[in-house]
C-alpha cells in the first residue's frame, strides 16, 4: 500500500520554523490502529489524515473533507496547526480551486480561508476558560502544578481550565524559564486534560501574548506552535485586553507566529505555512 506524505511547517513563513506537521491524503479512512501506527512511526506532535465527502453530506455541509488528527499516542480532538497544515495541501500541492476549505471534524465544521498575500486563516470554536473546581482548587495542587513546571517556577497568577489547564503568569520571562518535569507534569494532565498552556503578556512592542504548551500525557512532551490552544487563549486574552484583534507568539525552540481575532462563540487564527517535505508511506497490508 502506499499513500501520500506530506510534511509541512504550519505557523511558519519559512522552513525549519513553526510546528511541523503530517499531512496524509486518503482515499477512504485506513483502520484507526493503521492511523495511529502511521503517527507513531512519523513522531510528529500530530498527524493528519483526510478523506472527500460527497456533496450533500449528512452534516448540511457543501462538499468538503472530513479531518482527523493523531499524536504517536491518542487521536485528539482538535488541532490547529496540522489543520492549516492540510489546507496548505490542498491548495499548493494539490490544486484545490476554491476560495474557502470546509473540514468536518470531531470539533464541527472548521472553515479555513486564504489571504490574498497567503496567509491562511482559521474559523475554529472559541473555548473560554472557567475556575477550577472547588474540589480540585486546593493548596496541595497548586504547589504540585507549580513543582511541575520546574526548579524556580514563579508563582502562577491564575490557573483555570478548558479543554487543557491554562497557568497564567505575570511576565514573559516566567514563561520562558520553565522547565517542566514532564513525568510529574503528566500526572497531572491524566486528571481530564490534553495538556497545560502557560501564558502570559508580551514583552516586546506588538505582541499581545505569549505561550507554551506542554502535553506529555498525549506524547507531546513540548509542542512548537499550538492553534487548539489559542481558541482558548484568544477569549482570555480579548477579555483582558479589551481588543477583539490579538498578535501572538509561541516561544518554542522553534517559534510561532499567530495572528487572532475573537468572533463572539468562534474565533480566528491565522498563520503561514511552508512545504518541507513530498513523499509516500509504503508498507504491505495482511
Amino acid at each position: 500500500m502506499q499513500i501520500p506524505l506530506y510534511q509541512i511547517d504550519a505557523f511558519a513563513s519559512r522552513p525549519f520554523a513553526g510546528n511541523p506537521a503530517a499531512v496524509c491524503p486518503l482515499a477512504a479512512w485506513l483502520p484507526d490502529a493503521t492511523m495511529q501506527l502511521i503517527a507513531a512511526e512519523n513522531n510528529l506532535a500530530e498527524t493528519a489524515f483526510f478523506v472527500p465527502l460527497a456533496a450533500g453530506n449528512a452534516a448540511g455541509e457543501a462538499a468538503g473533507f472530513h479531518l482527523r488528527w493523531f499524536t504517536p499516542t491518542f487521536e485528539i480532538d482538535l488541532c490547529g496547526h496540522a489543520t492549516l497544515a492540510t489546507a496548505h495541501v490542498l491548495w499548493t500541492e494539490l490544486g484545490f480551486a476554491g476560495d474557502e476549505i470546509v473540514f468536518q471534524s470531531q470539533s464541527g465544521p472548521l472553515r479555513v480561508h486564504r489571504e490574498a498575500d497567503g496567509r491562511l486563516v482559521l474559523d475554529f470554536p472559541s473555548r473560554p476558560p472557567r475556575p477550577l473546581a472547588p474540589a480540585q482548587d486546593s493548596a496541595d495542587f497548586r504547589a504540585a502544578l507549580t513543582a511541575s513546571l520546574g526548579p524556580g517556577a514563579a508563582a502562577p497568577r491564575a490557573v483555570l481550565v478548558s479543554r487543557d489547564l491554562v497557568v497564567e503568569f505575570a511576565q514573559a520571562a516566567d514563561v520562558l524559564a520553565l522547565r517542566p518535569d514532564f513525568t510529574a507534569l503528566a500526572g497531572l494532565t491524566a486528571l481530564g486534560y490534553v495538556g497545560l498552556i502557560a501564558t502570559a503578556p508580551g514583552a516586546e512592542p506588538g505582541v499581545d501574548f505569549i505561550s507554551r504548551f506542554f502535553a506529555p500525557e498525549v506524547g507531546v512532551p513540548e509542542d512548537p506552535v499550538t492553534g487548539s490552544a489559542h481558541s482558548t487563549l484568544i477569549p482570555f486574552w480579548a477579555a483582558k485586553l479589551g481588543r477583539t484583534e490579538l498578535f501572538a507568539r509561541q516561544e518554542s525552540a522553534r517559534g510561532g507566529e499567530l495572528w487572532c481575532r475573537l468572533l463572539g462563540e468562534r474565533v480566528a487564527i491565522g498563520g503561514y505555512a511552508v512545504t518541507y517535505l513530498r513523499g509516500a508511506i509504503q508498507f504491505a497490508t495482511a
